[in-house]
């Protein structure tokens, strides 16, 4: 099977193999040097110096914890929203009775910082500002860079979704200025999906002080006070956390600057393949991602079809447009263990089910 949607994304096999280990008292030593070190090396990979937060839960939980641990009912917050997972973020900070403003951008491009500024100039009681680094839904990366210099010109706290992009491109978390920056191992950290990690600044720290939402499993307070016993406040999902231990050191020893340059190589030549084929690519070029490629689905074409023949006929497994996008593209996943063979497998798959996939209306 080739599995090259977005995430879960495949294992490689020796981190498959740890996950076979025994369980280990989470209470006990060697979980606890464990979780030391897989902290260590996340704040390698994170370019931080802040505390890191590992939380049991997918990627939305973290999400979540980012949302509850620092902000209060009815503080005002402005979600930038490039798309599906941008709109989910707001959703969250209203279910906990912040009052939201969307700054939403057309679903295949950017957000533009000057904007971000502008909604920031007009509405100066504005706390927080939820950001995508990377949408998933879309193929589409903003350039956070600029969005954290725009928020930090009114000196907002900005909470980033980094879901789908760290582990893969650079995010200077210190560098820019990032306050809360949510992460989860499903994605390009080539492991199975249970676990979501944090980063909490400073600033961050001060506004968890402050906090009113109701929180408990996500009380980032709790687990920084566990975590200097080295130690999770609740059971961890111990499997997930090994597998993390042996992907991170992998990491670590490639480097970032490696890791940045694999993953733009595999976007280049699953564009290029795309391209071969005639098919048109859905994201602005100036901000598509380098996980995640999206691309339209042509008039003639099923798009929900195509997606399942794929699967069933050639064991290539992509991922179908989400919400207003169902039919109309389709998104090929190339974060974390990929390699070019498997891009050229999805380019042949799609050769051949392009005429299968035709439209009978």
């Amino acid at each position: 099977m080739n599995l090259r949607i977005p995430g879960p994304t495949p294992v490689p096999e020796n981190v498959l193999k740890i996950m076979s280990k025994q369980m280990i008292n989470h209470r006990g030593r060697e979980f606890g040097q464990l979780l030391v070190d897989i902290t260590d090396n996340l704040k390698t990979l994170f370019q931080t110096k802040n505390d890191i937060i590992i939380y049991t839960c997918s990627g939305t939980g973290g999400m979540e914890a980012a949302v509850v641990n620092t902000l209060s009912p009815k503080d005002k917050v402005l979600a930038v929203s490039i798309g599906v997972f941008g709109e989910r973020f707001a959703q969250i900070a209203e279910t906990y009775g912040a009052d939201v403003t969307r700054l939403n951008f057309d679903y295949g491009t950017a957000a533009d910082p000057d904007a971000v500024s502008k909604a920031l100039e007009k509405d100066p009681q504005i706390k927080a500002v939820l950001l995508t680094h990377n949408e998933t839904s879309t193929g589409v990366t903003n350039d956070l860079a600029a969005l954290s210099a725009a928020v930090k010109k009114y000196d907002k706290l900005l909470l980033v979704d980094a879901i789908s992009s760290l582990g893969c491109m650079d995010l200077q978390v210190d560098g820019w200025r990032c306050d809360v920056v949510v992460t989860g191992s499903q994605k390009g950290w080539m492991s199975p999906p249970g676990v979501a990690m944090l980063s909490f600044s400073p600033k961050a720290w001060e506004a968890i002080e402050q906090s009113k939402m109701p929180k408990f499993y996500f009380d980032a307070k709790k687990a920084k006070s566990y975590l200097e016993k080295n130690q999770t406040p609740w059971t961890p999902v111990i499997s997930t956390f090994y597998a993390l231990g042996v992907s991170l050191d992998m990491m670590v020893k490639e480097g970032l600057d490696s890791i940045f340059a694999r993953h733009t190589k595999m976007a280049e030549r699953t564009r290029a393949g795309i391209k071969s084929l005639g098919l048109t690519l859905f994201a602005d070029p100036a901000c598509a991602s380098s996980t995640i490629t999206s691309v339209k689905v042509p008039d003639d074409v099923d798009g929900v079809k195509l997606v399942k023949i794929m699967e069933d006929k050639y064991d290539t497994i992509i991922a179908g447009g989400q919400v207003d996008l169902t039919g109309k593209i389709f998104r090929v996943g190339h974060l974390g263990y990929v390699a070019e063979a498997d891009i050229d497998k999805v380019i042949d798959a799609l050769r051949l089910t392009l005429p299968q996939a035709k439209s009978t209306g």
